[in-house]
């Protein structure tokens, strides 16, 4: 069933379910998925990484962005698992009594939604492993908290703006009891999409419930067979609903893909003006950005960080002004994203840097057959023990803050002799694709066993080495 078929066939299921309606700390386990590719060909892989990256960043780039229409502390942590295809996720508990659901760990969109209904669909869903008929779904008639969003509800407009109340014409301007639901939604992703409607639930941790959550109900989808915990800067995320002052992970490392290890992701209320938990030492910090570009509400979901120097070995590469802080057109800048895999850099930066690479390393000899297997370059021969002649990336940020990479956060071993750099840019002549968004996209590939902390009280990312295993 194709894609646009597959969503026709569902509209008249939202519309049914429209007319139905009408009548302190947290931690939470961030883990690896039990996901695995069925070739153990480390070039298919690399591909598939590279390949979900770049889709990624071109979303998160796209202005047709997602859209159609304190005072006592308190902690809470929860697992975070690495998928073998890239991202993490979280297990979430919604509903009176819980159901507990998988989502993906994601900062760069803001909406928390998960797989609903007995009917749910995912279309392009067969992964290795995955069953697109025995996804995990939360079945709201099976929990006596769940209540579909009203259209006059000011958390529908947290998702469609002010103007959704023209759309409620079954309702009078003063009716604060309109039965009318909110419209359905519609997210699009870097590889797929998903569309269902709003739901109020009750978000269950251990020792701590937060009732009247927001939550998307999604009844189709595409390429989409786990819901998102969205953490971005909406109000509608996880940490804007639950009054978070600060959010903090350690991302295993990917050798510990496909396995039950896990590492914490750890939400704190109250004030929180610096490293309260002490999970890690050294922590240098960065302030974030403001994107000045204030009517498009995509770039105002991203985490933008001023990124002042890229260094390679001892050497500066010269990036343009432009490309370092958003512009007024609210174009430029650097975001970090947990939901890209592989940092993403604008072609004139990324040829910079991979230029430094390849002068510094000039006595290894570049691998094409390599490069056009994995979809990343350069890749260069490695004979014996070379790592020691590889030049080191450091990252420095606004305030001085320096973030020194170690080697396998940005090379990657294709095979016992062939090295390939874990960045990549759009090699498309499509001129329009890499004008817009965010010039830099910091995935989670370059921070692997990296405490980072995003602190929302005092407006600073910080990060430091840490083993998160």
């Amino acid at each position: 069933m194709s894609n646009l078929m597959a969503l026709s066939c569902l509209l008249p299921l939202l519309c049914f379910l429209a007319a139905a309606a009408t009548t302190t700390t947290i931690t939470i386990p961030l883990t690896p998925s039990a996901i695995k590719h069925a070739s153990s060909d480390p070039y298919k892989l690399l591909n598939s990484l590279a390949i979900s990256s770049l889709s990624r960043a071109q979303h998160l780039k796209s202005k047709s962005e997602i859209k159609i229409r304190k005072n006592s502390s308190s902690t809470l942590s929860t697992p975070l698992t690495a998928h073998s295809y890239g991202g993490y996720s979280i297990s979430l508990s919604f509903g009176t009594p819980p159901q507990t659901m998988p989502l993906i760990f994601d900062t760069g969109s803001s909406l928390v939604w998960f797989p609903c209904t007995t009917h749910y669909l995912c279309s392009g869903c067969s992964f290795p492993n995955v069953d697109p008929s025995d996804i995990s779904t939360f079945i709201p008639k099976n929990s006596s908290s769940s209540k579909f969003i009203s259209c006059r509800s000011p958390k529908c407009a947290w998702i469609f703006g002010s103007e959704v109340a023209a759309q409620c014409k079954s309702c009078g301007p003063n009716d604060k009891k309109c039965s009318q639901i909110c419209p359905p939604y519609i997210l699009q992703y870097g590889l797929g999409s998903t569309a269902g409607l709003l739901l109020s639930e009750t978000l269950d941790f251990p020792n701590k419930k937060r009732p009247d959550f927001l939550v998307g109900c999604s009844i189709v989808s595409n390429r989409q067979p786990a819901g998102i915990a969205g953490f971005g800067r909406g109000k509608e995320s996880l940490p804007s609903q639950l009054g978070t002052g600060k959010f903090s992970y350690c991302l295993l490392s990917r050798n510990f893909d496909d396995t039950s290890v896990s590492s914490n992701l750890v939400l704190e209320s109250g004030s929180v003006s610096g490293n309260t938990t002490g999970t890690a030492s050294n922590v240098r910090y960065t302030p974030f950005l403001k994107n000045p570009k204030g009517d498009n509400s995509a770039f105002e979901e991203y985490y933008y960080v001023l990124l002042r120097k890229i260094v390679v070995g001892n050497r500066h590469v010269k990036v343009p002004h432009r490309f370092l802080a958003p512009g007024s057109d609210g174009n430029g800048g650097t975001i970090v994203d947990s939901g890209s895999t592989l940092t993403f850099m604008e072609k004139p930066i990324f040829e910079a840097v991979a230029e430094e690479f390849i002068k510094q390393m000039g006595n290894n000899s570049r691998a094409p057959k390599e490069e056009i297997q994995s979809g990343l370059r350069p890749c260069f021969k490695i004979s014996g023990d070379k790592s020691g002649n590889i030049p080191k990336l450091t990252f420095q940020f606004k305030g001085g803050a320096k973030m020194a990479l170690p080697l396998e956060n940005y090379f990657a071993y294709g095979n016992e002799s062939t090295i390939c750099l874990m960045i990549l840019t759009d090699n498309s002549v499509e001129a329009g694709l890499s004008s817009t968004g965010p010039a830099i996209i910091l995935g989670s590939f370059q921070v692997q066993d990296f405490y980072v902390e995003f602190n929302l009280a005092s407006e600073k990312f910080g990060f430091a080495r840490k083993k998160c295993s």
